[in-house]
């Protein structure tokens, strides 16, 4: 095979990849065989627009065609190019099945790898499938009618099935291409596998962990839902089984803890366990808004509304004078803010994003980092309950019915209450309330948002935009707690995985997932044994 980097097309050149390869390596239509693109991203820098790629292309004879030609970025590849399998073992059976706790990108992965080695998990979910824990969401949009079980962040598929199901990472692990192939098999876009920043949206997450659950039955495995790990049963500092529901048992010597990074009474549960749990920084904040066409024109010029092109995105960040990281996180592209929370009497925000981008509205997280020593104790869980503490705030200020609290940029920044909004209307269900969103927020984070909002400007022209709108509150960044593991994964409690991002390993779709997948890996090593 022959692998082309770096080939740059013009957006105003007529796409055809084939004759662009053909051009490349000054060959004709019947020297090639076929092509792959591995990698394809866009390049909106010096006024113009090019679609960067990469491919690997299959020729009559690569040594004949590149001999005596100079050509840049051209390379000539052996062996195996991509990873997309995975790992299957004739392992004997266990006497007791392993168990996975959670149905995340972590647990599922983790599932899966375990169903296909014939280890027959047993995948539990405190939540609904994903066909009823849809309706619940959406009823909770409407009315606000909260279910503590089946919500944005319990249930089938965990907290990312709502959300914009970002598949990028910096991670560079072989696994990522076998989960990606295993994601594309149970139904997402073929294109994830070479995208630059590939994305599922909400509504194809939905059919992918509902088919990755079949699977996993088909292999063996079983999937129970309502099915919450209540308490631990230990034996000698070896798991020998948890107790769901408070009433049945379930033995089982090996347990992954996929847990989501909102499984606060599951988090309180080990540490009275013995389970070592420790202190972890996150991010607290708010979303922010705009028009998705502003940020459009800001990332493409005059290309803004061009056919080839798809909702344009961002990432930004500042460095406060206080110290602490500005950022944001989570970008959807056209996109809404949604209702997130998991709690009664506490309110929470995220983003969501369909697989087509294309709602009015842009949003993102807009978050400050804090740490440990603001979270007022040295307990494990302080950080649980720091974060409950602005939660409360908000859903108070927000009216105590889960509607939120909203403010216009230049208001904040002022320290005003909004009155009336301007171009840019909330998207944020079931409704919202004008509020001064500094009386849901530290101190510290209200700071370094009025300082860095002008910075981050300069970075993205329109960003601090005066109309742009503010909601709160942002609380669920990532985990506040890590639970400790050795080299083997194991925690203090042998035969406990703890795994994702809730267990603090893990910071997205793909990572939690890489991270599941190699925990289950090492346990089909066991069954070798």
């Amino acid at each position: 095979m022959i692998r082309i980097s770096n080939m740059k097309i013009n957006i105003e050149k007529k796409q055809d990849l084939e004759k662009e390869i053909l051009r490349y390596l000054k060959i004709t239509k019947e020297d090639l065989l076929g092509y792959t693109i591995e990698k394809k991203s866009v390049d909106a820098r010096k006024n113009t627009i090019n679609f960067i790629y990469r491919v690997l292309v299959k020729v009559k004879n690569e040594k004949a065609v590149l001999q005596g030609k100079n050509l840049k970025n051209v390379e000539i590849v052996t062996g195996p190019v991509n990873q997309t399998k995975m790992q299957k073992s004739s392992a004997k059976a266990f006497s007791k099945p392993p168990v996975v706790v959670g149905s995340g990108p972590s647990g599922l992965l983790a599932a899966l790898a375990l169903a296909e080695s014939g280890a027959e998990p047993i995948l539990l979910e405190r939540g609904m499938p994903v066909e009823q824990r849809t309706e619940d969401v959406y009823e909770f949009w409407k009315s606000g009618r909260l279910k503590e079980n089946s919500n944005v962040q319990f249930g089938e598929g965990g907290a990312g099935t709502f959300s914009d199901g970002k598949l990028t990472t910096q991670i560079k692990d072989p696994r990522v291409g076998r989960i990606l192939k295993a994601f594309i098999d149970a139904g997402a876009p073929g294109e994830i596998a070479y995208l630059n920043k590939p994305h599922v949206g909400t509504d194809i997450l939905e059919v992918v962990v509902r088919n990755l659950r079949k699977k996993i039955k088909a292999l063996g495995g079983k999937v129970l839902f309502d099915h919450q790990v209540t308490g631990l049963i230990i034996d000698k500092d070896q798991i020998r089984g948890v107790l769901v529901n408070h009433r049945d048992e379930i033995l089982s010597d090996h347990v992954i803890l996929a847990l989501g990074h909102s499984a606060r009474d599951t988090f309180s549960m080990l540490h009275e366990n013995g389970v070592i749990l420790e202190q972890k920084p996150f991010s607290l904040g708010l979303r922010i808004e705009h028009l998705q066409e502003k940020i459009d024109k800001a990332q493409y010029g005059k290309y803004y509304n061009h056919p080839r092109l798809k909702a344009g995105d961002y990432k930004l960040s500042y460095h406060g004078k206080n110290g602490r990281g500005l950022y944001t996180f989570c970008m959807c592209p056209g996109g809404e803010v949604i209702g997130a929370a998991s709690e009664k009497n506490r309110l929470v925000t995220n983003g969501m994003s369909r697989y087509k981008r294309d709602e009015r509205n842009a949003n993102s997280a807009l978050l400050v980092s804090v740490f440990p020593k603001d979270f007022g104790s040295n307990h494990p869980l302080a950080g649980v309950e720091y974060q409950r503490q602005w939660e409360e705030k908000a859903f108070v200020l927000g009216g105590s019915n889960y509607h939120a609290p909203v403010q216009r940029v230049e208001d904040f920044l002022k320290g005003r209450k909004t009155k009336a909004l301007g171009e840019i209307i909330p998207s944020y269900t079931p409704g919202y309330a004008f509020e001064n969103l500094e009386e849901t927020l530290p101190s510290y984070v209200v700071e370094t948002m009025k300082e860095g909002l002008p910075q981050l400007d300069r970075k993205l022209r329109g960003f601090g935009y005066g109309d742009a709108v503010l909601t709160g509150v942002e609380t669920r960044s990532s985990s506040p707690i890590r639970i400790i593991r050795n080299e083997n994964y194991e925690s203090n409690v042998k035969g406990i995985y703890p795994a994702g991002e809730g267990a603090g390993y893990a910071g997205g779709i793909i990572s939690a997932a890489v991270d599941g997948l190699k925990i289950a890996e090492k346990i089909i090593e066991k069954l070798q044994d």
